[in-house]
């Protein structure tokens, strides 16, 4: 009778997470991912080809199929909030902007504390594994000119020089006064450029959208000489156009991306799998190659010649959850 009982509490355990000190043992864990049969990811990469190669190198690599449900920030974080308010366990990694899981921690605890994930040894300053994420890849962001309407005399060498009178009018931005891209360049600029410099831009009446792929076209047809903020990666869509992303010599504004495990998690240890597979070496020389600094050490080195500039680009930032209300506020003042 004790055997049989013995056995049907073993059996209750099979499918939990195998624990922390099992880093020692990592096939174990492999295994038990692989019995799950697959991992649900919710992530807001929107298609980007570089976060589907990961996808398939890891689908390849364990034979583990990946379900990716791909949605905009605030959508995101609202389908979790949503489902996990209502007790229904459907997704297990998440990968969101820093701030928004210190959102979360704050107002509903919906993600676990992170076992142990080795590759998290690897990050490079000041990258940092916390309780309960880990840093997935960076969002950084120069400024992208159109060749032809900006001489190379005029190319913008500083943050700064976007307030020079010649550009006035000239300028498209991201709208920096909701949450998003725009609002994260306006309050790391706030800092590190000095409150002046968003009063100056604002005087140069710079256009706002909040279709960051098609405005960047804009600046390649000749609508505007100048687009803000723009996302290092998503310049791979303007091959052979005749545009130009530049860094400026303060450095580039950046969002951190993290990688989480949702709470309840219905495949635990195929979402630990998937977190250390994002930290591999492969998986961090695929953004690396699409123009965004790993978080890994000993892999922007490794990237293509023409992702090195990119890779290797000095980072400001990034925006503070506590700051927001306030950035936003101010950045709707300035832009009334």
């Amino acid at each position: 009778m004790m055997k049989m009982v013995m056995a049907a509490v073993l059996a209750g355990l099979a499918g939990l997470i195998v624990p922390a000190h099992a880093e020692d043992n990592w096939d174990a864990v492999v295994d038990a991912a692989k019995k799950e049969g697959k991992v649900v990811v919710y992530d807001m990469a929107l298609g980007a080809p570089y976060f589907l190669a990961v996808l398939k190198s890891f689908e390849a690599k364990y034979g583990i199929p990946v379900e990716s449900l791909d949605l905009r920030a605030s959508e995101l974080a609202e389908r979790i909030r949503t489902e996990q308010s209502a007790g229904r366990f459907l997704g297990d990694v998440e990968i969101i902007t820093t701030t928004m899981i210190e959102e979360q921690r704050q107002n509903g605890e919906f993600i676990e504390k992170l076992p142990a994930i080795p590759n998290a040894a690897n990050l490079r300053p000041p990258f940092k594994m916390s309780d309960y994420s880990v840093p997935a890849f960076v969002q950084p962001m120069g400024i992208l000119i159109n060749t032809r309407l900006v001489k190379d005399q005029d190319v913008p060498e500083s943050w700064s020089d976007l307030t020079n009178p010649k550009w006035q009018g000239k300028i498209l931005s991201d709208d920096m006064r909701p949450l998003g891209s725009g609002n994260t360049m306006f309050a790391i600029l706030e800092h590190q450029m000095g409150a002046e410099f968003n009063e100056k831009l604002a005087g140069q009446k710079p256009v706002f959208s909040r279709d960051m792929r098609n405005d960047a076209r804009r600046v390649a047809r000749g609508e505007y000489a100048i687009y803000v903020p723009q996302i290092f990666a998503f310049t791979s869509d303007l091959k052979g156009l005749p545009v130009k992303l530049v860094i400026p010599k303060e450095g580039a504004p950046y969002a951190e991306m993290d990688l989480a495990v949702l709470k309840n998690a219905p495949h635990p240890n195929a979402a630990r799998l998937f977190i250390q597979h994002f930290l591999s070496m492969e998986s961090q020389l695929i953004y690396a190659n699409a123009w965004m600094p790993p978080v890994v050490a000993g892999v922007a080195e490794r990237a293509n010649p023409d992702a090195q500039p990119f890779a290797n680009a000095k980072l400001i930032g990034p925006a503070k959850l506590a700051e927001r209300p306030s950035m936003m506020a101010l950045a709707k003042k300035l832009y009334p």
